[in-house]
């Protein structure tokens, strides 16, 4: 028997296969062959199709199944990440009134902004974060440009939400799910409803609780037919991509922290304190674990410009592969010759306070520089703004015990992840899991609960750690620099 995960970002949905007796992927697939385009009508706006996720999802689930000689009856369950705070919006008769309006939309800014100002300690101590460009300030939007189309609204969604409700026609979210859109009150324990009627909002337009870990519904009889799976089919686990990244390592607790090295980074670190002073430039949401009873806080520390300048240098530097660029990076030393790069270069930064920086390179020589050297910096430059963005989730209360990252970005490089673990002075374990496997195993929670499931995943994905190696003064003297650099240009901007 098996379990089915989805994995459904802005680039491609991905889709995974396990073993349901000891968690074992047995597949793992993405679709679309090439990635998913947004469409961007002005500039800060990013939207997609919906139905084009759904579409994925139905031909990456019947190409698992057929590849994979398997038979959708022994499928017994399915989980369901998801790019987080993204908006979805239908009508009565379940038909998607507009393009989702996705996560790194931009548009409602001003909106939270407002809300923040206007709303003042409240917003910190109940919804523990600014409403910013969240869900709940998008449907603002909405209601405040798209009048006529929001009249026609019978239920707004998170993108998960959407694809649950493709799957079974039942519309329902989560706790961690309204926490998303800046919607759960943490200290009444319920609904936001005050945020509601201060952005005019019906009430009625929110979709009914269900619990992280249960099933919460059941595959339809036209869910069936258009993804291959058995009607009848229990859906048993939903959440946002960052809090499901971190169930895929194993955090649960407070003191563990999940990274990711991708297109952005992020530092996603859980507490049980309610208490913020880093609300406007860290984000804190209900995590899967979450309950009324035992809070357990995820704290979203998120850098915009990391991997996407590696990925740039890539592709202006005349090298075949990343592997190229990690070669050349190991032949130069510690501080990169002098070249310091600032990567904030892919929007705004919210953690520093939503300033948009753009990339900067430092210290060029023309006479004894080579790509090596700008490939060594590129990558210390990211890691030293991993290393400022620890910093901040410190001064908000977190001292880290464990930090876990996959292997499929940034922190496959040696030079990346020793950089981060000698300036921290924190181990960093390397894990070979995806979101998708994430999702499919997170099944199993409810049959065999937290410890076994952590036991699996250690015995399954665990590859390697990087430690410090009591190297850091060579390192800090680099990040010091680097770090002057930094406070110059925010000083100037």
């Amino acid at each position: 028997m098996y379990f089915i995960g989805y994995d459904i970002g802005s680039s491609s949905v991905k889709a995974a296969i396990v073993n349901a007796e000891n968690s074992k992927p047995l597949a793992v697939l993405s679709e679309p062959s090439e990635e998913m385009g947004m469409i961007s009508l002005q500039d800060d706006w990013a939207e997609q199709d919906p139905d084009v996720w759904w579409e994925h999802i139905c031909t990456a689930t019947k190409r698992l199944i057929k590849e994979n000689h398997l038979k959708p009856e022994e499928i017994k369950g399915i989980g369901i990440s998801y790019q987080m705070h993204g908006l979805v919006v239908i009508d009565r008769g379940g038909h998607a009134l507009r393009n989702s309006i996705i996560w790194c939309d931009g548009r409602a800014v001003n909106i939270g902004s407002k809300a923040f100002e206007d709303l003042g300690n409240k917003c910190s101590e109940q919804l523990l974060n600014s409403p910013a460009n969240f869900t709940a300030s998008k449907l603002k939007w909405v209601k405040e440009n798209e009048a006529e189309l929001y009249n026609k609204v019978d239920k707004f969604m998170l993108p998960g939400d959407y694809i649950a409700y493709k799957l079974s026609g039942e519309i329902n979210t989560t706790i961690p799910g309204l926490s998303e859109g800046i919607l759960w009150d943490f200290k009444e324990k319920k609904l936001a409803k005050w945020l509601l009627d201060y952005y005019e909002l019906d009430h009625k337009l929110v979709p009914d609780l269900v619990p992280t870990f249960s099933e919460q519904s059941r595959v339809s009889k036209q869910g069936a037919f258009q993804s291959g799976l058995k009607e009848g089919t229990p859906i048993l686990y939903r959440a946002g991509d960052q809090p499901n990244n971190a169930l895929s390592l194993n955090i649960f607790n407070p003191g563990e922290v999940a990274a990711t090295g991708g297109t952005s980074g992020v530092f996603y670190a859980v507490t049980d304190q309610l208490s913020v002073k880093e609300s406007a430039r860290v984000n804190n949401f209900a995590h899967v674990n979450y309950s009324k009873d035992l809070p357990r806080i995820g704290k979203l520390l998120c850098i915009n410009g990391a991997g996407i300048l590696y990925r740039w240098l890539l592709n202006n530097l005349n090298v075949s592969s990343y592997e190229e660029m990690n070669t050349l990076a190991n032949s130069v030393e510690v501080g990169s010759g002098g070249i310091r790069f600032l990567p904030f270069g892919n929007g705004p930064e919210r953690m520093l306070d939503n300033r948009n920086l753009g990339a900067m390179i430092s210290g060029l020589d023309l006479n004894s520089h080579t790509k090596a050297h700008c490939c060594r910096a590129a990558l210390e430059g990211i890691a030293f703004s991993f290393v400022y963005g620890m910093e901040i989730l410190k001064s908000d209360g977190i001292e880290p015990s464990v930090i876990r990252a996959g292997n499929d970005n940034l922190f496959r490089s040696t030079i990346f992840s020793q950089t981060i673990a000698e300036l921290i002075e924190q181990e960093i374990e390397i894990y070979d899991t995806t979101g998708a496997v994430g999702a499919a195993r997170a099944c199993l929670l409810s049959q065999h609960g937290q410890t076994e499931f952590g036991k699996n995943v250690r015995a399954e994905d665990y590859q390697n750690s990087f430690v410090p190696r009591g190297d850091k003064d060579k390192y800090k003297k680099a990040y010091d620099i680097w770090l002057e650099d930094l406070e110059m240009k925010l000083k100037n901007n």
